[in-house]
This record gives structure tokens, sequence and C-alpha cells, in this order.
């Protein structure tokens, strides 16, 4: 049995064109299709520690790594909704895989966002080019002519080992050594090296390692400003394209919640399968789905299942109803997207917690996928641009007119 999903009847704004929602629909069927291999596949990802080339020949078959790029160059530009959606699909057969995708389609999103050259170097002579990348700004650089060369290493870049090209971030300084920006640096991967750091409790197949460059050139176009992305002072030229016109930080924290949606769908449906055959040991309880602590807790799990949809996706309408009229949101409405997203991810591992008890000690055979369902939520649920502690202070603050002292992804 699977539970009802929040796919069709979750907030989604009337603005939406039927063509968008039949494409919609078609990628999210196409993902659907695929979760019983990443399903097969998820111990052999986890255990190599990097998804395995199986799902990535899938995922590309499918066009799920176009969703995020410009459609003048053969991607499918898609809204926020579609997104979520499709990377929720992903995370019901495998959460490693899932993430590593989305953090790769979000980097997508920010190659979007650079001038027009920048975008045709990325993907004008390899149209299926895929990129991963780190925001913080952990390295050195120098101002020469034309650019910038830059020394450093950047943890944790989920999917590298599958990607062609890089964004990093990095402190931007002038022709004095002086650091005036921080900036977000496009690099062919050709020219960095992968550093195998990832050896973690949870979301163990994302290949999530260390990039390192050693006195890598960039040229100028090839860097965006990261402040002036998060205040919506992009480099694109293509201002037509609503998917590029979406507030900066409200779609780089988001999107870390479609993962987190698909493993508690994929912890409830799996809990409510098994229920009929099993018993409730040390009681009179022949099965779980007798026992009225159970079918509470399952009841309790589903709710918070469905709220955290409810956030996520009154979160992704909000981005993408500002993107199609052309508004940047303000600073309160980015903040209550963090908030929103905080919001979904607490909710997602909560219900999965409540179905891990529920469901008994045998949850955490080596054997059974919700003990890694568990740890794949537990780790990527702590990521720092979706703690939900900071963005309930970012909020809050927000609500009561101070928009400064906590952070500046808002």
């Amino acid at each position: 049995m699977t539970t009802p999903s929040m796919n069709d009847c979750a907030l989604d704004r009337a603005g939406t064109s039927d063509e968008a929602r039949a494409l919609r629909s078609t990628l999210v069927g196409r993902a659907r299709e695929i979760v019983p291999v990443l399903a097969r596949n998820a111990a052999r990802t986890e255990e190599d520690r990097r998804v395995v080339e199986e799902n990535i020949a899938l995922i590309d078959e499918a066009d799920l790594f176009a969703i995020m790029k410009p459609r003048r160059l053969g991607g499918l530009e898609t809204d926020m909704r579609t997104k979520l959606e499709v990377s929720r699909e992903l995370a019901r057969g495998c959460g490693s895989t899932s993430w590593a995708i989305t953090l790769m389609n979000v980097c997508s999103f920010f190659a979007g966002l650079y001038p027009d050259q920048a975008q045709r170097d990325v993907w004008e002579a390899t149209p299926g080019a895929r990129i991963a990348g780190v925001l913080a700004p952990s390295a050195e650089a120098t101002r020469v002519d034309g650019g910038y060369r830059l020394t450093g290493r950047w943890g944790w870049a989920s999917g590298c080992f599958h990607a062609q090209w890089a964004v990093v971030g990095f402190p931007v300084p002038d022709e004095h050594g002086e650091v005036v920006d921080q900036g977000l640096a496009l690099v062919p991967m050709d020219e960095l090296t992968i550093e195998d750091t990832w050896f973690v409790a949870g979301m163990r197949g994302t290949g999530s390692n260390t990039l390192v460059a050693r006195d890598v050139f960039v040229p100028e176009h090839r860097v965006l400003s990261i402040p002036a992305a998060i205040g919506g002072r992009y480099g694109t030229e293509h201002t037509g394209e609503a998917l590029y016109r979406s507030a900066f930080v409200p779609v780089a924290a988001l999107v870390l919640a479609g993962p987190q949606l698909g493993l508690a769908q994929a912890a409830l449906d799996l809990v409510i399968e098994k229920a009929p055959k099993r018993a409730i040991s040390y009681t009179f309880y022949d099965t779980q789905t007798d026992a009225p602590t159970f079918q509470l807790a399952v009841a309790k799990a589903a709710s918070l299942v469905d709220a955290a949809h409810l956030f996520a996706y009154r979160a992704a309408a909000d981005i993408d109803q500002a993107a199609a009229d052309g508004i940047y949101p303000d600073y309160a409405a980015r903040a209550r997207v963090r908030m929103d997203t905080g919001a979904a991810i607490e909710n997602a591992r909560e219900a999965i917690r409540v179905l891990i008890s529920a469901h008994g000690a045998g949850s955490f055979a080596e054997t059974s996928p919700l003990q890694r369902i568990w740890r794949d939520s537990e780790v990527a649920s702590r990521h720092a641009v979706i703690s939900p502690a900071i963005s309930s202070e970012v909020y809050g603050r927000a609500l009561l007119g101070l928009t400064d002292g906590v952070t500046a992804l808002v």
C-alpha cells in the first residue's frame, strides 16, 4: 500500500500554466518509474560512497539533470515546485542519489545566473554537462589580468564524481589584495582534484568529497558576486527567464527539503506495508495494525509528512510566484521561506523518528531500509543552510523588523 501523496493536492498557484503542470507530471512520473532501481542500488551506493552509474544513467535518460538548466541551452527550466517533487520521488528510492542530483541541479540554477558567455562555456559544446559546488569562500585568490587565480579546498561537494564543472566560493580581492567581495567561481572539474574525505554516518553515497584547486585561473565572466546575488542582482543578460529571477538564498535552501520529503514518505509507506505482517513483541497483538498505539503513531507520522509537504510547497509557491511576477522578495518574505524550509525538514525528520519507534527495534537491522532512511535524514537535515534553529531566529527577527545580526544567507 502507498499512502496518499501530497503531489496533486498541496499548494500550487493558479498562475502555473497547464503546460508547466503537464511537464511536472511527466518528469515526476519518470522519476517514479526508476525508484525501484534506485532502491535496489541503495545499499551499493552507500557502500561505494558514490551514486552508482546505473542510477546516473537512468536519471540522465529521464532528462532529470535538465530541470534547472536554461531552455535556450537545451534544458527544461522548470519551477521550484517541480524541482521539489522530482527530488522527493528520487529520495523514495535512495536518499543519497536524490541528494546528489538535487545539489547538481541547483548548481545548474546558479550557473543560469552568470553572464551568457559563462553559461555557453558550460553547455554549448557539452549539452549534458553537470555541475557540483560549494558556496563557502574557503580559498585564497589573487587578482590578475582578466580574472583571478584561485588556490583552496572546498568541502563538501555532493555529486562531484559525476560533474564536469564546479561552482566554488572565494573572497574576491582588488588589485591591492584587499577583500572587496565574495565570489562564486565557475571552474572545469578537470582543473580541480577530488580529495576523498566523505566518511559519515548518513548520506554516505552522495560522494560529497573535497574539491582542491592549485593556482587555477578563472576568467572574470565566470565569477558571480554572492552578495549581489543575495540581493537579486544577477549576471545573466536573459532577464526574461523567470527561473533565473528566483530569489538566490530561498532557492539554495528550499531545494534541500526535497530529499527529506521523499525519505519521510518512503519510511511511512514501508512501515504501513509491513504492519499487517508484524506482531508487537511481548503483547497480545498478533499484528501491528490491530494496536491502537500503532494506529495513533501512524496517524501522527502521516500528519507530520503532510505538514512537511505543505510548508515546502508554500515556500515553492512563494518563490515561483515572485519570479513569475518579476518581483524580488523582500527580506521578510525571504525569511519566511527559510522558516518554511526549516519547518518542512523538522516535520519530515520527526515523522521518521515516530515511524522508527512504531516499527520497532527491527528498524535498526542492517538489512532494513529504515535505518538507512533514518541516518540519511538525520545527517542531511543538519546542513548549515537549512538549520531550523537559525531559520527560526532569522524569521522571528524579521517579524520584529530586524534584518541583520544573524546571517547574510536570507
